[in-house]
C-alpha cells in the first residue's frame, strides 16, 4: 500500500473553575481545522483532572470529526454535481 498523507492533531487542554476545555487542531499540509470540547463540573464535586480531560478531548475530536464529514460532503456535492 503506498502512502498517501499523514495528517497530524494536537490537542490542548484548559482547566478553569467551571470545568475542561480541550481544543483539538488537524494539520492536514493544506488546511488547518480546529475541534472544541467543553466538560462542565459540578461546585461540590472534587475535581478529577482525568476523566473533564477524557470528556473534553472526546468531545473536542468529535466537533472536528462531523466539521471533516462536512467538508467530505461538499467536496463530493461538488465533484458529482453537473456542471
Amino acid at each position: 500500500m503506498e502512502h498517501v498523507a499523514k495528517w497530524h492533531v494536537t490537542l490542548y487542554f484548559f482547566d478553569h473553575e467551571e470545568g475542561t476545555t480541550a481544543r483539538a487542531v488537524l494539520t492536514t499540509g493544506v488546511t488547518t481545522i480546529h475541534g472544541e470540547g467543553h466538560t462542565g463540573r459540578n461546585p461540590d464535586d472534587r475535581p478529577v483532572t482525568e476523566i473533564g480531560t477524557g470528556l473534553a478531548a472526546g468531545r473536542a475530536l468529535a466537533d472536528m470529526a462531523a466539521q471533516l464529514m462536512a467538508v467530505g460532503a461538499d467536496d463530493v456535492a461538488g465533484v458529482s454535481s453537473p456542471g
